[in-house]
């Protein structure tokens, strides 16, 4: 059994689709991303633009406010308009709202979304320090310096973290689907191995199946061989983004590997259950590998990063059942969510979707037979 699995590997190995495709190709195809999204992190926030009017009325501790928020860093810039001109800028969406400096100070918006609700926590904080300093003023008049103070420090108004309370880069998604995919190209090698073992598709196919080996021996030596493979490919990647490309990977490199195993198994595995399907043309299984393949990791977010959220709210079904969605969204499970209980199901469900492909591709294998070889 263990000559038949080192025979195997060494075959796979001289051959240059089996190498290139699962290993060369998302190493280069990373590479590529980390050029292209590099830098995107810097330039991905905008300061919220923003308009203040001010009357002869007008709220000089709200003014001073808005002046000490927008030096204390790139969060906002204000400029002052009339209430004709913010109004108009609002309208054409040169501005995100307009702050009215009155007595109690109001804000206009013309949408909801991201810069509109930075606007909108800025004049709540102002709020909440007014009323604080109004407590002071009553209850402790001698502490009111302290609570200026206090009011006047921005620095902590709006802090950047991300679900889990784990820090990362935003772009990172595309990689875990950059993983997700180099999986699921394991199904290149599973295919090549269900080939060599069909006896009319090839004269190498048809000697081993006259040989004395038992046929589970050979099954089961050709998927070891090939998962050992396309696990290797898949670990050469992920050693390849954290430690040379230092992508923001933080978690553990154990359950990384065990995310990887069972995505390895789970593309071998596909290529294994295609190979294996009756008599369809060999280009015409090689179409459906590849297109089931980078479908899946489309679906993932490979291609568009707000694909996979899109898919969850409109049919969330598609992801839990998406091999390339359950490889990338473990790793997230891991490094963002830090959600164990969302990381063993999408593991076990991998699990599962693997042994069914297994079973029903040596039932097939198996019971093919031929009238003369």
């Amino acid at each position: 059994m263990f000559h038949l699995i080192k025979y195997n590997l060494a075959v796979k190995i001289r051959n240059f689709s089996m190498t290139f495709w699962p290993l060369f190709f998302p190493i280069i195809l990373g590479t590529f991303f980390f050029f292209a999204f590099g830098n995107l992190d810097e330039a991905d926030f905008q300061t919220v633009k923003t308009a203040v009017v001010k009357d002869a009325s007008s709220n000089p501790v709200f003014l001073y406010y808005l002046e000490q928020v927008e030096n204390s860093g790139d969060l906002i810039s204000v400029q002052e308009m009339s209430s004709q001109d913010a109004l108009q800028a609002l309208k054409d969406k040169k501005i995100s709202g307009i702050y009215y400096a009155e007595t109690f100070p109001s804000l206009t918006v013309s949408a909801s979304g991201i810069p509109e609700s930075i606007l909108q926590s800025i004049l709540e904080s102002y709020e909440s320090n007014m009323a604080t300093l109004r407590t002071i003023l009553k209850k402790h008049p001698l502490g009111l310096l302290d609570g200026l103070k206090q009011m006047s420090n921005t620095s902590d108004l709006i802090s950047e973290i991300s679900l889990g309370g784990r820090t990362i880069d935003g772009n990172v998604q595309f990689f875990y689907a950059l993983i997700a995919m180099a999986c699921l190209y394991g199904c290149f090698i599973g295919f090549g191995s269900a080939i060599t073992l069909q006896a009319n598709l090839s004269s190498l196919a048809a000697r081993r199946c006259v040989t004395p080996t038992h046929k589970l021996h050979l099954v089961l030596s050709e998927q070891i061989a090939s998962f050992l493979l396309g696990y290797f490919d898949v670990i050469v990647l992920l050693l390849y983004l954290r430690y040379v490309l230092h992508l923001d990977f933080q978690g553990q490199i154990g359950p990384m590997l065990l995310i990887s195993l069972l995505g390895s198994l789970i593309g071998v595995s596909l290529g294994f259950f295609v190979g294996s399907l009756g008599k369809i043309k060999e280009g015409i299984k090689v179409g459906i590998l590849l297109g089931v393949s980078m479908f899946s990791s489309f679906l993932s977010g490979l291609m568009n990063n707000r694909m996979k959220d899109i898919i969850e709210q409109r049919a969330p079904i598609i992801n839990r059942l998406n091999p390339a969605s359950l490889i990338s969204d473990a790793f997230y499970c891991i490094n963002v969510y830090d959600d164990s209980a969302r990381y063993y199901r999408n593991l076990i469900t991998l699990s599962i979707m693997s042994i069914i492909l297994i079973g029903i591709s040596f039932l097939m294998i198996r019971r093919e037979r031929y009238d003369s070889i």
